[in-house]
């Protein structure tokens, strides 16, 4: 519990407060304007705060703070730390996806358009997000039909050619800069007309287009002018699906949010040049005590901190926090370069959009929230039915499976893998060295790697440790074993080693072509269905456990036989392989090593360092590999 003594020495300038449990974790990110004043309110009478407050004010036992010069240094230091942290009682932004951007890589000499989900500061001009891939790469093969840009990735300038053209070429799509006779002049060309489409400029584009067009027909180039005319109907292509829903022509963002007890769902309609050219939508969690105003403002500070691009006016269908909105306009404004007008009406067509946005969101909501019940219903469907075919007294939270990997018995390893809920928890994978059992011996193996698990659980058991925070607790409710009866019985001996861990074993058989066939338990076979949510479910377990043990046996053998090469060299033995294994870590860092360097090791006398320096600069010693991976 923290020490309310302390507040005292709380500075009173503007800053950010870091709220941290008895792990020292962060819990909770705040700024104000003055950081004495902001906290000692946090530790007034329970009675005048809410149920979250409460709760979050008892896992406080210390708090950190950082003075800046102004609230929106503070503003922006908040924003940083909550996106950096993501503490347990701030509100979140639920969202995972990477959106998908039409970028127009101008830092090239010949720009391309493709799509890409990442967005760099590499000079490069980026268009969205936007919430359809389909929609984007629609648009994109629009653009590359009405004008020939190059698709491939290489180098390519004026007066040189590079290879010979590819298809794209010959059915003109393509202007084959590689070819070299494609000045810069004449490619940028169609870049900016491009760009003018993607920025919603294509009245003007259009006009333009026109006015050639007509020329063209009045000069009886007709074969121009009918390419201008298909140039005109491809725009109007690419631009008729957007919706006019303003009739100033401004840069817009209409914000407006849905509710339902512990999460919010915010929409965004990105309105550009007077046409809507996106919208985009985001959860917010941990919302259930918030008022509308703490939603949308903390969604604004959040959302806009990692947008590239701030519209001129920001229209919301809540209000901000009083307090904070003269920060976040002029916060927006810097971002911006210019001023952003931050509107909630009332009443007209921009309170129309917001309700339009708003239900939205209320739709968006509803199809999350069915369907997450969806997905928990068939996730408990899925451990359902495993605990009635195994005639279990509860249901099977938790599931580890098993599987050994080896060839001939050599770089024997155990996978780990953990199904928390019907789903894998990826951050309890836990992978085993065998290192009792010579040769191949899969039962033994199999024993080693369950007695290990045991103990090490047991130990973090004795010592107290949280459940939240080990990797080996809590034990499981089933150990899935990839193998049959003599597999489930070799792991049974291990387990009745202790009597007061209590867990079921069952094996996961497979048939001739690999495919789980059904379930050993207590002895007896219980077949499984194809095709059910059962067997597709331990299908996939018995899958995901045979991947993670292959793989780091795997990257064990390659290992290997990488550190092997290294007794091809004279001189080179078992015992100065591992010194120098142990010393570099690896081959890669052993290669950038120098030679009076190598002559300093103990043990390695000139002649041997000299050696080895040559295995790796000299090209004779190279293999095809590398010298593949040089020449590409």
């Amino acid at each position: 519990m923290y020490d309310r003594n302390k507040l005292k020495d709380i500075p009173q300038n503007p800053g950010v407060y870091l709220m941290k449990n008895a792990a020292g974790d962060i819990i909770y990110v705040g700024k104000a304007i003055n950081l004495r004043n902001r906290l000692r309110q946090y530790f007034q009478n329970s009675k005048n705060l809410t149920p979250k407050t409460v709760t979050l004010v008892s896992h406080i036992c210390d708090i950190e703070t950082i003075v800046v010069d102004s609230e929106l240094e503070a503003l922006i230091l908040e924003c940083n730390l909550i996106k950096e942290h993501r503490p347990k009682y701030n509100i979140l932004l639920k969202d995972d996806k990477n959106y998908p951007y039409v970028k127009v890589t101008l830092e090239d000499e010949y720009p391309k358009v493709i799509m890409t989900r990442e967005h760099k500061k590499d000079g490069g001009k980026y268009f969205g997000p936007f919430t359809s891939s389909f929609a984007v790469k629609k648009t994109i093969e629009a653009i590359g039909k009405l004008y020939p840009l190059r698709r491939c990735n290489r180098k390519v300038a004026f007066g040189e050619k590079n290879g010979r053209p590819c298809l794209n070429y010959y059915i003109g799509q393509c202007c084959a800069p590689c070819q070299g006779n494609v000045p810069k002049e004449e490619y940028m060309a169609y870049i900016s007309d491009i760009l003018s489409i993607l920025n919603g400029k294509d009245k003007e584009l259009v006009l333009t287009l026109e006015e050639k067009m007509s020329e063209a027909a009045q000069k009886m180039d007709y074969e121009l002018a009918a390419k201008l005319r298909d140039q005109i109907y491809g725009i109007q292509h690419i631009v008729e699906k957007q919706k006019i829903i303003v009739s100033n022509q401004q840069d817009q963002d209409i914000i407006a949010f849905a509710k339902d007890e512990d999460l919010a769902c915010v929409q965004v309609f990105n309105v550009r040049d007077g046409k809507m050219l996106g919208r985009d939508h985001t959860f917010l969690e941990g919302v259930e005590e918030s008022t509308p105003e703490d939603i949308m403002t903390t969604f604004v500070k959040q959302y806009y901190s990692s947008k590239p691009f701030i519209p001129r006016e920001i229209i919301l269908g809540a209000p901000l926090l009083k307090d904070e909105e003269n920060t976040i306009a002029q916060w927006l404004g810097e971002l911006r370069g210019a001023k952003v007008v931050l509107t909630r009406p009332q009443k007209g067509q921009k309170s129309k959009m917001t309700r339009m946005v708003e239900e939205n969101a209320e739709l968006t909501l509803k199809q999350y929230e069915l369907e997450k019940r969806q997905k928990e219903e068939k996730k408990k469907s899925r451990l359902d039915a495993f605990k009635d075919l195994l005639r279990m007294d509860h249901t099977p939270e938790k599931i580890e499976a098993y599987d050994i990997s080896n060839i001939s018995g050599t770089d024997n390893v155990g996978g780990m893998v953990v199904f928390q809920g019907g789903k894998p928890d990826k951050k309890a994978y836990r992978r085993f060295k065998i290192k009792s059992v010579d040769g191949q011996n899969d039962y033994a193996s199999m024993q080693e790697m369950i007695f290990r698990r045991i103990e090490r659980g047991i130990k973090e058991q004795n010592e107290g440790k949280d459940p939240e925070k080990s990797s080996f607790l809590p034990f499981p409710d089933v150990f899935c074993i990839d193998g049959g009866k003599t597999h489930v019985d070799a792991v049974r001996s291990i387990l009745q080693m202790y009597p007061n861990v209590h867990i079921e074993v069952c094996g996961m058989v497979k048939d001739d072509h690999h495919r789980i066939r059904g379930i050993i338990y207590k002895d007896e076979e219980y077949p499984l269905k194809k095709s059910t949510p059962l067997c597709t479910f331990l299908s996939d377990i018995s899958e995901e456990v045979h991947r993670y043990a292959l793989g780091y046996h795997q990257t064990l053998r390659k290992k290997g036989m990488l550190e092997s090469r290294l007794e091809e060299i004279p001189g080179i033995g078992k015992k100065r392989r591992e010194l120098l294994m142990r010393h570099y870590g690896s081959l890669n860092n052993l290669k950038k090593t120098t030679l009076e360097e190598l002559k300093t090791l103990p043990g390695m006398s000139d002649k041997t360092a000299q050696a080895v320096f040559d295995y790796f600069n000299d090209d004779e010693h190279k293999t095809k590999s590398e010298e593949k991976r040089e020449n590409k």
